[in-house]
């Protein structure tokens, strides 16, 4: 049986086709608002129910419930605030009970039903959020960049936005219709912002022995220079799953998401994602939605103790090397040798290789992974 969403019940708030016409008629009597990437992408997955139970922006009770207990007020484990922010500006022109009309990119995208606006600490968000409030930090650096006021109230998302990538895409009520299908009980979801290398196949696989199928959720949306573009990762997944996966034994979903690099805090959201995609199992290793040295090695992991009612069971993994003594791929916990025996994975010289158009070791990445990613012109973001 896959996972029952968290919360219970499978958030939808997805404006009806008949509904939408009416409303963007009618459109021009509404205040409209314009977000940012961020909130869009925020905006997607509670209309989506990925982020089920929220049916909106958190308010200034919940925002406090999630700053200092990591859950909502009814206790319901939740670690990452999903808020959208305003300025000054904006704040004089709505107010408690309007319905306005969220924008991005010029287009419609979703309705905000207001239930509240209220300042909030940012330094106290940030040190809460991520441990720091170091503007250095990613996370620190936007949350310091955003409006003084908070809005909270329940959407309803407009799909009018289209970024060429919709046929990778599946809901969480699809997938876990997939996965009924495919009868698999049990689904162990892996997130990925990369493409992949022996220590991410060699955990999926590892992972994969244990459950009936495996959930691949890449993390479709902007990037920094020098990332892999985004259908750069998917071809090279689908290289590695077409060759040298069991037929069969894997689905692959993008999720459209905004990384918050908030280690240990994220770890938990990331989970609760992929709950509500179905999946019973969910992959955390090293440094888990870490930046920086800002978190241990494994405070990801770590934190999982403190939510045993999370509703998913997470899977830790140490990092995964080639190990000459060995033979074979290897990680710290089963490998008897010594250091200068084991070549461990760096993505800087995956990327500096792939850069120079070379093929990485063998003990790094696949051939036919690899030839992929360079049968790109440019397989980097500038």
């Amino acid at each position: 049986m896959v996972s029952r969403p968290h919360g219970g019940r499978l958030v939808k708030r997805v404006l009806p086709r008949d509904r939408m016409e009416d409303i963007l008629r009618d459109s021009r009597g509404l205040p409209q608002l314009d977000v940012d990437d961020t909130i869009y992408r925020d905006l997607e997955n509670i209309g989506y129910g990925v982020y089920s139970p929220l049916t909106g922006f958190l308010d200034s009770v919940e925002l406090e419930s999630v700053l200092y207990t990591m859950r909502l007020s009814n206790d319901l484990p939740w670690t990452i605030p999903i808020v959208l922010d305003i300025d000054e500006e904006a704040r004089r022109s709505i107010g408690i009970g309007d319905t306005v009309l969220l924008m991005y990119g010029g287009q419609p995208v979703g309705l905000l039903m207001v239930e509240e606006v209220y300042r909030y600490d940012k330094g106290l968000y940030a040190e809460k959020v991520f441990k720091t409030t170091d503007p250095a930090h990613p996370g620190v650096a936007r949350v310091m960049s955003m409006g003084d006021y908070l809005v909270g109230g329940s959407v309803e998302y407009i799909p009018m936005v289209r970024d060429g990538y919709e046929d990778y895409f599946l809901t969480p009520r699809e997938t876990r219709v997939l996965f009924r299908e495919r009868g698999w009980e049990t689904v162990v979801a892996f997130q990925t912002r990369n493409v992949p290398h022996l220590g991410h196949e060699y955990v999926q696989k590892t992972a994969l022995t244990f459950v009936d199928g495996l959930f691949i959720n890449p993390v479709i949306g902007r990037k920094k220079r020098g990332d892999f573009r985004d259908e750069v990762i998917l071809e090279a997944y689908k290289t590695l799953i077409n060759r040298f996966y069991p037929r069969g034994s894997v689905v692959m979903s993008i999720v459209r998401y905004a990384m918050r690099y908030a280690g240990p805090r994220e770890a938990i959201h990331h989970a609760i994602m992929r709950k509500n995609f179905g999946a019973t199992h969910f992959i955390v290793g090293r440094d888990h939605a870490g930046v920086g040295n800002y978190y241990g090695r494994y405070e990801a992991q770590e934190i999982f103790s403190e939510f045993p009612d999370l509703g998913i069971t997470p899977l830790f993994f140490r990092e995964f090397f080639y190990c000459r003594g060995c033979g074979g791929m290897s990680n710290e916990k089963i490998c008897p040798h010594d250091r200068d025996l084991r070549i461990y994975i760096s993505g800087t010289k995956i990327r500096e290789s792939l850069s120079r158009g070379i093929v990485p070791p063998g003990e790094m990445m696949r051939r036919e992974v690899a030839e992929t990613i360079l049968s790109f012109d440019n397989p980097f973001v500038d």
